[in-house]
């Protein structure tokens, strides 16, 4: 079953938010060439990334279902899951 419109919104928020974090991590830990990072930083990041990428592969997925189910391009529905994510005060005018 695919998901509905808001749901896909919200994974894509949810995606959003660990991709955010990730680039958190990146900003506090510095370059890994310039300055190594310790061990509990290296894993601390990988799995941020992990997390990040696990959950934008499920958005992507679901955005495709989507719209094979509702029949509509899929880069027209992605388009519109990122507007509302990323300004939901402009998709509701």
């Amino acid at each position: 079953m695919a998901h509905t419109f808001d749901e896909l919104v919200e994974m894509q928020r949810l995606a959003d938010e660990a991709h955010s974090r990730v680039l958190e991590l990146g900003d506090t830990y510095g370059r890994p060439t310039a300055t190594p990072w310790t061990a509990q930083q290296t894993e601390t990041y990988e799995t941020a990334w992990q997390h990040w990428r696990d959950l934008a592969a499920q958005a992507q997925a679901a955005v495709t279902a989507h719209a094979k189910e509702q029949d509509k391009p899929r880069f027209g529905v992605e388009a519109a899951v990122r507007a509302k994510a990323w300004h939901p005060e402009q998709a509701a005018a």
